[in-house]
């Protein structure tokens, strides 16, 4: 369980305003809000916060600061439907029927997701937290002049600009998300100070159908991107090992600054919208190697954003509940406490989880050595692509 990997030097932030379960795209829309409020309200019963862990109201951001990374005809349009949603869907930005309708007040609630993570990145930089953890962040798939895949505006991209602003050198940002994490990889395509890497289900079978591998950046930013498609049906024992054989050296060679990552959990074998077959355990593990490497190479300063998945109260909450105690060091029960597990019934209806952990999850052998024979494919091409641009050295008993 959590609080038996590095320990937290003792200041930890959790970014959080009711505010923003304003970012709410309309009933049954699969990203509802309500997955990261019950993530807040779980991790407020098991209690995670007190004695240097705080739960910080982000500051407002400016416009000027969103316009340094989305263009200003997008700005505005977003502007516009949010005051009238019901006016003509704009497909050039992105914006109607299917995956990013507008809804009313779509801009306020975007801007202040995106404050959240802005603040998360000030919190760390400036060394009021050493850890701090924005769960309703990490839209990752909008992009400058458009809102795609759920996402109007791309926090982890805005929160890394922040950063680079204010006087970082190098930032790794590490994406877990299912989903290629698209828009944050186009926003720092060009800049060598920016190192992103993206582990996700290959864009053959899934949304947005980009990340490939050969897929590693240009001219002087080139290797500053590292995509690792994944196939479905991928057990956390693989994408563990794919973890290991490609984030943790690229990470350490880049000597970042400071590490941002986005937390998606719908790797989760249940999750509806994708094919992968993780369980919170292996979450968690993921989540133990990016503190550890935190510690070690930025001085402990790490953001973590939220994401996608789409189990909303079986997955999520818990997910990101493992994810903060992993940064605050401190353990969790065995069990979710029953008056989070009422609460969650009579929000949504549906049946929490009791426990903390997964059951073991189990695939087809020809799944599973797909899946193996594809993740070993993406590491060695990495391995010959991307590891010489960073003075990584491949030993062939590495596997």
């Amino acid at each position: 369980m959590a609080g038996e990997g590095p320990s937290a030097v003792g200041r930890v932030a959790l970014i959080w305003d009711d505010g923003v379960a304003s970012y709410d795209l309309g009933a049954g829309h699969p990203l509802a809000p309500v997955r990261v409020e019950l993530t807040v309200d779980l991790i407020r019963r098991v209690g995670q916060l007190g004695n240097g862990v705080d739960e910080i109201r982000p500051a407002a951001i400016t416009e000027t600061e969103l316009l340094r990374l989305h263009r200003e005809e997008f700005v505005d349009t977003v502007k516009r439907l949010s005051k009238d949603p019901t006016a003509r869907a704009e497909a050039a930005y992105g914006l109607g029927p299917g995956d990013t309708p507008a809804f009313a007040g779509m801009h306020a609630a975007s801007m202040l997701v995106s404050a959240g993570s802005v603040e998360a990145a000030r919190q760390v930089w400036e060394g009021d937290s050493d850890h701090a953890f924005n769960p309703a962040g990490g839209l990752h798939h909008a992009m400058p002049g458009r809102a795609a895949g759920f996402c109007v505006y791309n926090d982890p991209a805005i929160a890394i600009d922040w950063l680079l602003e204010h006087g970082a050198d190098r930032v790794a940002y590490v994406d877990l998300d299912v989903h290629h994490g698209d828009g944050v990889e186009v926003m720092f395509a060009d800049d060598p100070r920016v190192l992103t890497i993206s582990l996700h289900e290959s864009g053959r079978y899934l949304f947005p159908g980009t990340g490939d591998v050969v897929d590693i950046g240009r001219d002087r930013a080139r290797g500053s991107i590292v995509n690792l498609p994944l196939a479905p049906g991928t057990t956390g024992r693989i994408w563990l090992d794919a973890f290991d054989a490609v984030v943790e050296p690229l990470v350490r060679a880049f000597t970042p600054d400071v590490l941002v990552t986005q937390l998606g959990c719908d790797t989760h074998a249940t999750d509806p919208l994708a094919h992968l077959a993780l369980t919170v355990d292996d979450m968690a593990g993921a989540y133990h190697r990016l503190h550890r490497l935190a510690h070690e190479l930025t001085e402990g300063r790490w953001i973590a954003l939220g994401g996608g998945g789409y189990q909303l109260v079986e997955v999520v909450p818990r997910a990101w509940t493992l994810a903060f105690a992993e940064m605050t060091g401190r353990a969790l029960p065995v069990d979710t406490p029953i008056d989070w597990r009422e609460i969650a019934v009579q929000r949504t209806g549906a049946t929490p989880p009791r426990s903390f952990t997964d059951d073991p999850v189990r695939v087809s052998d020809a799944m599973h050595q797909q899946a193996d024979k594809t993740a070993r494919e993406s590491v060695t091409a990495l391995r010959e692509l991307v590891f010489p641009l960073h003075g990584v050295r491949h030993r062939p008993n590495d596997g």
